[in-house]
Order: C-alpha cells, then sequence, then structure tokens
C-alpha cells in the first residue's frame, strides 16, 4: 500500500520481491487498526462503532438485570471502552468529525443505559496522550524523546513546526500541547 500525501493521484511501478508481485491493497489491518491508503480514519472508526453497538446490547441486558449502576459502569469501561480507545492516540487526532460523533453517540446511548456520566473520547484522547507523552520524556532511550525538548524556562515543552494540518494533528504535537497545558 503506499500512502501519497498530495493530493493528486500517483501511479506506481509494481513492487516485485523475488519474482512475486506486491499486490495494491486500498486498506489493511495492522496491530488491530484499519490503515487506508489515503490515511483518513473512517473505516477504522466505523468498524469500532459497529464492535461498541454490539456490546451495548449486552449492557442493555444486564440492565434489564437490574443490576447496580456501578457494575454496569465496570461492564462499559471493560468491554465497550476498551474497544473505543483502544490505539486512540494513533487515530482519534485525525479523525473526522464525523467519525468522532459516530463514536460519541455510542458513548451517549452508554450513558443513558448506565444512568451515570460517562467521559468522553477527546478527554480520554488528551489525557492518554499526557500519559504517554510523560512517559516518552522520562525515558531517555526512547527514540523519540528528542522531541519533547524543554524551553529555556524549563516549564514548557518546544512545540513542533507543522506545516500541514494532518502533522498538526498526530500525536506529537498534541501530546506537547497537552503537556504545556497541564503544566
Amino acid at each position: 500500500m503506499c500512502t501519497p500525501c498530495k493530493k493528486q493521484e500517483r501511479h506506481y511501478q509494481p513492487v516485485t520481491i523475488s519474482g512475486t508481485t506486491v499486490e495494491r491493497v486500498d486498506s489493511f489491518r495492522y496491530l488491530g487498526v484499519h490503515i487506508s491508503q489515503d490515511l483518513s480514519w473512517s473505516r477504522h472508526t466505523s468498524s469500532l462503532a459497529k464492535k461498541a453497538r454490539q456490546r451495548l446490547y449486552h449492557l442493555r441486558r444486564l440492565r434489564d438485570f437490574r443490576l447496580p449502576s456501578k457494575v454496569l459502569r465496570n461492564f462499559y469501561t471493560c468491554t465497550i471502552e476498551s474497544i473505543l480507545t483502544g490505539n486512540i492516540t494513533v487515530w482519534f487526532g485525525n479523525s473526522t468529525k464525523q467519525d468522532r460523533q459516530a463514536l460519541q453517540r455510542v458513548v451517549r446511548s452508554a450513558e443513558r443505559i448506565t444512568h451515570s456520566e460517562l467521559p468522553d473520547l477527546q478527554t480520554t484522547y488528551y489525557k492518554r496522550c499526557q500519559t504517554k507523552a510523560r512517559k516518552i520524556v522520562k525515558d531517555p532511550t526512547h527514540p523519540n524523546n528528542r522531541l519533547f525538548s524543554l524551553l529555556r524556562s524549563g516549564r514548557r515543552f518546544r512545540s513542533l513546526k507543522a506545516k500541514t494540518e494532518r502533522l498538526k494533528r498526530s500525536f506529537f504535537p498534541q501530546a506537547i500541547r497537552a503537556l504545556n497545558q497541564g503544566n
């Protein structure tokens, strides 16, 4: 799969390895994340929403058994939220507003079922970015540790220069922004 960053379509020569032509695909699944050729996350978010809606059935059944709200919330956290937030730091920043709303509808449905307030995905993404960034900053052997350099004040991190919107919404600029707002 070739992922061009330009808007115009390019035609690539077929790639052969040991005499076998490598097949080109529009998208593939790697470590549970659907990666499409144009690096949009619509296919991934739609599959997450579908999986999460399937699990809402079980949450409704548990509610029908009149289980306490705390048990329902734990079930939501373990089964539905874990699906929705899997690798969230990778894809959430560059997902479209429609994709985010589709996932947030699942969270709102779960709130109605559990009769309790649940964290929205934007908050979860923000917290996960902060947590992952702090781990990278603490580990000097991490390959991306050098991206987190402190300013002279020693309190805030230097922002990355990003010319494209895709880079601005990717993990590292978002994580630096989250760390700077958390200080």
